[in-house]
């Protein structure tokens, strides 16, 4: 799998829509150039879960055989995403005292710290899948991001834990296992997003990441930095499709169609309210709708979706220094006017997040906001790896506490191996 002077990294997005696959390799002079794309129709999820075995396989092989076609190279390990409504994020705060001789702060110390945050008490069903840091306080001095080499005798530290149902990780290892590859690292897919779509600046002034896919819309919530709130909502695109279905008395694909086609998601910004023919359901005669009709269903949705954005935002407790506003992503984020209808709802800017900071390759190919999670798989297994690029935020590079964090990631690896 490896190339003379570079490493290959494959991101893999397990979708309820749709499964992706992108091979990338990284040179010596830290540039990543997208080799390989593949994409498969996905039907073996529900909201982000897998619920079908068998056709899960099939559409991970489909994919990762597409990306093996287009890079000429062959995948053995995949870094995938977790998403569902499984997911869950806490706070925790652990204290402990520096006992050195010279009260110095060492790695070890970091590493015992956030061993110490990690002393919560979880359902048996669930398991850590990421320990973020928030901040350290050294002696009562708060708003420390690395206290490696610092002097002091007391350490507090603060950490956003999320966890993940334990049943729903295995399924996707079996899944990519029988598929015949091995998983390199599951990675929460609204962390993954951000990677790709998020600059160092957004996520110093603060910024929420929406990534509205097939089954699962995944937030994330960013302040000086670092991540702050998590949250898997189980309302997005499928649903919209399901609503025009149902509204409509259409079926399923003509109902995608029809998003894909004509969809808007505000009516109001409707200029040309243009009739639209619907062929009829088995020999019927074909219907006509407006398309202020078809947004109507879809607004009405999307509305719904945003506002739940909304409460997680308040729940947060950053909605006021969001100073970057809203960035939207994923599959759902290809409606027309998506934009303006997220703005009204939560009163802040907002702007399509497509994938940024790629050398070359296939960069027109992964040019959408559907590839958003599966171009920022790559990056994070590159960030892990402790290559020094610039998609890389510049504050974590390198650092005790970057250290320590790979550690843990690698603690969670071997629980997935276990499993």
């Amino acid at each position: 799998m490896e190339q003379e002077n570079e490493r290959i990294v494959v991101g893999l997005d397990i979708g309820t829509t749709k499964v992706c696959a992108v091979v990338a390799s990284i040179n010596t002079q830290d540039r990543i150039h997208i080799l390989g794309v593949g994409k498969a129709p996905s039907e073996g999820l529900n909201r982000g879960v897998v619920v079908n075995i068998d056709k899960t396989v099939n559409a991970i092989k489909t994919a990762i055989q597409q990306a093996e076609l287009a890079s000429g190279i062959e995948v053995n390990s995949v870094n995938v995403g977790i998403a569902g409504d499984h997911i869950r994020s806490i706070r925790s705060k652990g204290v402990i005292t520096i006992n050195n001789k010279d009260k110095e702060i060492t790695v070890q110390d970091v590493e015992r710290i956030l061993k110490d945050c990690q002393q919560i008490m979880l359902p048996p069903d669930q398991q850590i899948l990421h320990v973020i840091p928030q901040e350290f306080v050294v002696d009562g001095q708060d708003g420390i991001s690395d206290p490696v080499g610092m002097s002091g005798m007391r350490m507090e530290a603060e950490v956003h834990i999320i966890t993940g149902l334990v049943s729903a990780a295995k399924n996707l290892y079996r899944c990519v296992e029988r598929a015949g590859y091995q998983v390199a690292d599951i990675i929460l897919e609204p962390l993954a997003s951000s990677y790709a779509v998020l600059d160092d600046e957004e996520k110093e002034a603060g910024v929420v990441l929406v990534d509205i896919g097939g089954g699962t819309t995944d937030l994330a919530v960013f302040q000086e930095n670092t991540i702050r709130h998590t949250a898997v909502i189980a309302i997005a695109g499928k649903k919209v499709t399901d609503d025009i279905k149902i509204g409509l008395s259409v079926l399923d694909d003509q109902a995608q169609k029809l998003k894909h086609q004509h969809g808007e998601c505000f009516v109001d910004l409707i200029e040309d309210d243009e009739s639209i023919t619907i062929p009829g359901i088995a020999g019927r005669p074909p219907k006509e709708i407006t398309k202020s009709i078809l947004a109507k269903i879809i607004q009405a949705r999307m509305e719904e979706i945003l506002e739940i954005v909304a409460i997680e935002v308040k729940r947060s407790g950053y909605a006021d220094s969001l100073s970057a506003g809203i960035v939207v992503t994923g599959g759902g984020s290809l409606i027309k006017n998506i934009c303006p209808l997220a703005n009204e709802v939560l009163g802040m800017d907002a702007k399509i997040g497509r994938p940024l900071g790629l050398a070359g390759g296939l960069i027109e190919e992964v040019n959408s906001p559907i590839y958003a999670t599966s171009v920022g798989l790559v990056l994070h297994a590159l960030k892990a790896e402790g290559v020094e690029n610039e998609m890389v935020p510049s504050s974590s590079k390198g650092t005790g506490v970057e250290k320590v964090m790979n550690s843990i990631t690698e603690r969670m690896k071997s629980w997935f191996k276990e499993l």
